[in-house]
C-alpha cells in the first residue's frame, strides 16, 4: 500500500511553510500532490516515496557539487 503524507506533514519533514510547500508543488519544484476530491479546496496528499526520492536527489546533487 502507498504512504499518503498530508500537506502539513511534508511540510513538516522539510521545514516548509503548508503554502510555501503547495507553491513549490505548483511550480514543479516538488512532486505533484494527489487531489483527493473534485471541489476546488479538496484535501491533497503527498505519495511519501516521492517525497522521500525528491529528498534523495537533492542530497545527491549537493554530494555532487564541486
Amino acid at each position: 500500500m502507498t504512504t499518503l503524507l498530508s500537506k502539513r506533514e511534508v511540510a513538516a519533514r522539510l521545514g516548509f511553510h503548508p503554502e510555501h510547500l503547495m507553491r513549490f508543488a505548483r511550480q514543479g519544484r516538488l512532486p505533484k500532490p494527489i487531489k483527493l476530491g473534485s471541489a476546488t479546496n479538496c484535501a491533497v496528499r503527498f505519495v511519501a516515496s516521492e517525497v522521500e526520492g525528491w529528498v534523495a536527489a537533492r542530497m545527491a546533487e549537493r554530494d555532487t557539487a564541486a
